[in-house]
């Protein structure tokens, strides 16, 4: 890795069993949840060659310094011209064609200015999600959000219901228990090691070593999780060493 010395990097954490507005998270689980099996994939970017199985899908995404780097271009909606279609702001997003079930991802993080960084799930032969979206881990520098995104925010039933304000309600009720948001400290310029377990319907999210956020829901546990990407929203940040394992539950 070139994009910080390691002796530098350091996490403080604090959090409680209740979010700032007073609803109850889930229970994070100390230990791991999940056990590695084969390794399917690795990449320390110090190659010259991309491996042809990341894909890049919004721009825009670089290889430099031995890490991959993305940068959110998209950061406003611009109407449609010259028969083009609209664009809508959107995170930098690049991706790996790495069918999983049950996995293990670790990959280290650097904030650059970014005001957040993901792992994200999906299948794009899903249908009742938009764009085949399942579930996702968010990590901000003063938080970490875990979602079930299939059965949340982008159910294709959900977002019709948002479109009709006699709906609100109805929303609300579905939505409850699709995601977790657990408050952090993550400081700028320093590199944090995140692991991402998913296994059955449940997801745990730890950095450097320390459990910070986990969720069980339904969509979690889509049986075939067909692509894995990694997000960037705001300026830069780098992604350096991912692996990712095959895993089997805890038991």
């Amino acid at each position: 890795m070139r994009i910080l010395p390691r002796s530098l990097c350091c996490i403080m954490f604090s959090w409680t069993s209740f979010a700032a507005d007073g609803p109850q998270l889930p229970e994070i689980p100390p230990q791991p949840i999940a056990v590695k099996k084969e390794l399917l994939f690795s990449d320390d970017f110090e190659g010259t060659e991309r491996d042809k199985r990341w894909h890049q899908f919004v721009d825009t995404f670089a290889f430099g310094k031995g890490a991959l780097q993305g940068t959110q271009t998209r950061v406003q909606d611009q109407p449609s011209q010259d028969g083009k279609p609209a664009i809508k702001t959107h995170a930098a997003v690049d991706g790996l064609e790495l069918p999983t079930k049950d996995s293990v991802v670790e990959v280290k993080m650097r904030f650059e200015g970014c005001t957040m960084m993901d792992v994200e799930f999906d299948d794009r032969k899903y249908t009742g999600s938009h764009y085949g979206h399942l579930c996702r881990a968010q990590i901000r520098p003063d938080k970490v959000t875990v979602m079930d995104e299939r059965e949340g925010r982008q159910n294709q039933a959900i977002k019709a219901m948002r479109e009709d304000p006699a709906k609100t309600a109805e929303v609300t009720k579905l939505m409850e228990g699709k995601n977790a948001t657990f408050p952090v400290s993550l400081q700028p310029d320093q590199i944090y090691t995140v692991v991402v377990e998913t296994v059955g319907g449940e997801m745990r999210v730890s950095i450097d070593g320390k459990p910070v956020a986990c969720l069980k829901s339904p969509g979690i546990g889509h049986a075939t999780k067909s692509k894995i990407e990694l997000g960037v929203a705001g300026q830069s940040g780098w992604f350096d060493d991912i692996k990712i394992w095959n895993a089997a539950p805890v038991k």
